[in-house]
């Protein structure tokens, strides 16, 4: 059987004579087919996201999408005189996306032959297909978690923070505060396990191990009190975040061993991973435990490095590693190792949290 082609995670729509029928600055009530429409709100549904190259007018264009009712479905759109292949480039810089992420459906087949020559990663499919995209397997995910089914949202609010950052003039820590975050910490529950998967699927710059726990490893998981799986969100004034982190901890008497730790590239900026790494050591800390945690090198995951190190990470070797017997199936993981102390509550976010401490202690004194 064949693999699966790689999903796509954004659709560049060409305007005249594929999204809409007719050219606009031929007929200024160009029609948008009920068909195409659903097509959209298909794509949108399943965590697609869309945007424009088209050779046009902007403000006209753009004023037609909104008359038709679809423009807030559109993310980054360009719309202007220049290369196709140059608007799907900046839209892919935009939004941090891989050019083999992105497709392109447009009804010339030059248009599509100078994207292809000039972004050779980036699909292509001709204004024909754009009824049939829904059906194929890159437009396809296995499974469409609460995130994914908002992720436009989330992106367009990310725009707007992205905006008021921009033109914010105190100092750093000042504007995080304003943002007024909250972060949650929580056992994952049935509902989580697809974002949970999903999130080790698409991380890797902000993955400790690149490894991928399947659902049912997780599932499996779920009832073992000699582990936690457990998940981050993030809120703030102007929305949610979604699911930003995901931690696999597994309790061993003298040591907790943190077997996997990702969080989100969106939320690095808002010093996300700083904030559950200290939350998690404080907690081992209180509990009197060390931590060891799993880490795998690659050439992407470097700023991972960084905050288990800025954390106070080490690899120097510990008597409490012996508990934990050798890496399992996954080569080139480290174990790094940490003496826990105290520390001090997020001073940019409101933190709710579990008290894996208390929980540790309450099991140890009902054990003796």
């Amino acid at each position: 059987m064949p693999d699966k082609p790689k999903l796509v995670k954004c659709l560049v729509w060409d305007l005249d004579n594929t999204l809409w029928q007719g050219t606009l600055l031929e007929d200024p009530e160009v029609r948008l087919p009920s068909e195409i429409r659903d097509t959209i709100v298909q794509l949108d549904s399943r965590g697609i996201l869309q945007s424009i190259a088209s050779k046009n007018d902007y403000d006209l264009a753009w004023r037609r999408l909104e008359d038709l009712g679809v423009a807030e479905y559109f993310v980054h759109a360009q719309i202007g005189w220049g290369r196709k292949s140059d608007s799907v480039r900046q839209i892919a810089d935009q939004l941090n996306f891989a050019l083999d992420t992105i497709a392109f459906i447009d009804d010339l087949p030059s248009e599509r032959a100078e994207v292809s020559f000039r972004a050779a990663e980036v699909r292509c499919y001709a204004a024909e297909q754009a009824l049939s995209l829904a059906s194929l397997p890159e437009f396809s995910p296995e499974t469409v978690t609460i995130d994914a089914r908002r992720r436009r949202q989330m992106y367009q609010a990310s725009f707007r923070r992205d905006a008021e950052r921009e033109s914010f003039s105190g100092p750093d820590e000042e504007f995080l505060r304003s943002l007024e975050l909250v972060m949650t910490i929580k056992r994952a529950d049935e509902e989580d396990l697809s974002r949970v998967e999903e999130l080790t699927l698409r991380t890797s710059q902000m993955n400790a191990t690149g490894v991928h726990y399947p659902d049912e490893v997780l599932r499996a998981l779920l009832g073992d009190p000699a582990h936690e799986v457990l998940t981050v969100t993030l809120t703030d004034r102007f929305g949610p975040h979604g699911a930003v982190g995901v931690l696999l901890l597994d309790y061993h008497r003298p040591v907790w061993h943190l077997k996997l730790l990702a969080t989100s590239c969106r939320v690095v900026s808002f010093g996300a991973g700083a904030v559950v790494l200290n939350w998690l050591i404080d907690q081992a800390a209180r509990a009197g435990a060390h931590l060891t945690a799993d880490f795998r090198p690659t050439d992407r995951n470097r700023m991972m490095d960084i905050a288990y190190r800025f954390a106070g990470f080490t690899g120097d070797s510990c008597q409490c590693a012996a508990e934990l017997g050798p890496p399992a199936d996954h080569d080139g993981v480290q174990r790094l190792h940490l003496i826990a102390d105290p520390r001090q509550a997020p001073t940019t976010m409101r933190l709710i949290s579990p008290d894996l401490a208390a929980e540790r202690l309450e099991r140890s004194d009902s054990m003796r």
